[in-house]
């Protein structure tokens, strides 16, 4: 457990013991009084900034979203490469764990939140971007069909489905099935 919260983002800190425990739990098992705990809290201060369980993960996951745009914008400004974004969703459900597993899962969040839609919108419009951008419909099936293979991809690695030489190089196997899909 941390030292007890003593000055600075409150919000932030609660946010941070939030991620610390989902890491360690899963999201079901994510309590506002554990929470508190972690932060080294009064039991009332995540129901005072969130309101409850769900609007601490919606803040979850408004934070993956954003963090999650940012390293897709960075790897398509660096490399312009769709299948670079691909593998770098990948490595972004590899590295941000906790905040993956909340990002897609709206039954868990208050998927009405103004700032959860708008961070979704920037995340998703990176997943565009790179599929040549979506249709009159809002949609782009070469994007969807991606966003599908990666995070499917994503979903079985980090549940431990897949033997453990597609564990060690996710990146090499993402390419390998990029190579034999045509979208």
């Amino acid at each position: 457990m941390n030292d007890s919260y003593h000055h600075g983002d409150l919000r932030r800190a609660l946010i941070d013991a939030a991620v610390e425990a989902i890491a360690e739990g899963g999201p079901s098992a994510l309590s506002l009084r554990a929470v508190a705990k972690r932060a080294g809290v009064s039991h009332a201060a995540p129901a005072h900034h969130f309101g409850d369980k769900a609007g601490l993960l919606t803040a979850v996951a408004i934070q993956g979203h954003e963090r999650f745009a940012a390293a897709l914008e960075r790897v398509w400004r660096d490399t312009g490469n769709f299948l670079e974004v691909g593998i770098a969703y990948v490595r972004f459900a590899i590295d941000n764990r906790a905040h993956f597993e909340v990002m897609f899962r709206p039954e868990l969040l208050h998927d009405d939140d103004p700032e959860l839609l708008r961070a979704q919108a920037d995340s998703r419009e990176m997943l565009h971007r790179g599929a040549g951008g979506a249709d009159r419909g809002g949609h782009n099936p070469t994007a969807i069909a991606a966003w599908s293979l990666v995070h499917g991809f994503a979903e079985l690695l980090i549940s431990g489905n897949f033997p453990p030489e597609i564990a060690a190089d996710p990146e090499s196997a993402v390419r390998a099935i990029a190579a034999r899909v045509t979208i």
